[in-house]
């Protein structure tokens, strides 16, 4: 996808970017992922008794991904540009939450569309850049919702309001958490995830840990004129 954009500009002579964040005073580039599971022809997501519609699936597999929401993040936003983009105020989420419609939740349930309910009932990961592999970006996701489902965990309660408007006290009191503020925090975060770090396997979490440490070190000592350009050239 991130190919076909940049040639298609091309050729009609434009230049198009997915860096995580372009412009410094923009919003960003996300590249979020709609995510649900099926059985056949039936989407596991969605129970029609259901208040929300959201069977008990789908609730453990929302749990596992905001339990592991930190790691993953070093896997679906794992640019250091990308965290400049999950700040609050800018529709990414910065806070580990879920809500239905919350446009400020890494975990968004959207409403279904009219006439596909079942079809359409899903939720967005939105703490996802084009920066990211997404072999990697997807498989982790896949690991950390399995993995509420295997321990039947329950997701915390919903948030219909913006995180960033609440106080810190208010935050710690829903046990709202801050996402990672920075790429280094996100790829540690990712290192102590036993469950994502057994889902890579040994060898490929050590090399991928390297390379984005790598890039870490590179970004923070150059200044913003050098972290714009590097990625608006990259992705």
């Amino acid at each position: 996808m991130r190919e076909t954009i940049r040639n298609v500009a091309t050729h009609h002579g434009l230049v198009a970017s997915l860096a995580p964040k372009p412009w410094p005073d923009n919003a960003g580039n996300g590249c979020h992922i709609h995510f649900s599971l099926w059985d056949g022809d039936r989407n596991a997501f969605y129970d029609e008794s259901a208040p929300d519609g959201l069977s008990g699936v789908a609730r453990s597999f929302i749990a596992g991904v905001l339990v592991h929401l930190p790691g993953l993040c070093g896997l679906t936003a794992p640019s250091f540009n990308s965290w400049h983009r999950i700040v609050p105020q800018f529709w990414a989420g910065a806070f580990v939450c879920w809500g239905y419609d919350n446009r400020e939740a890494p975990v968004r349930v959207a409403s279904p569309q009219h006439g596909s309910i079942e079809g359409s009932t899903n939720a967005e990961l939105k703490s996802s850049d084009a920066s990211c592999n997404p072999y990697l970006a997807v498989g982790g996701l896949i690991a950390a919702g399995l993995d509420g489902i295997v321990r039947g965990l329950e997701p915390p309660e919903t948030l219909d309001v913006d995180p960033g408007t609440l106080s810190e006290s208010e935050r710690e009191a829903r046990g709202i958490a801050r996402m990672p503020a920075t790429q280094r925090e996100a790829l540690d975060a990712l290192a102590d995830d036993q469950l994502l770090g057994e889902a890579l396997g040994g060898t490929l979490l050590e090399s991928y840990l390297v390379v984005r440490r790598a890039e870490w070190e590179a970004y923070s000592a150059g200044d913003e004129s050098f972290e714009q350009q590097g990625h608006f050239e990259k992705y």
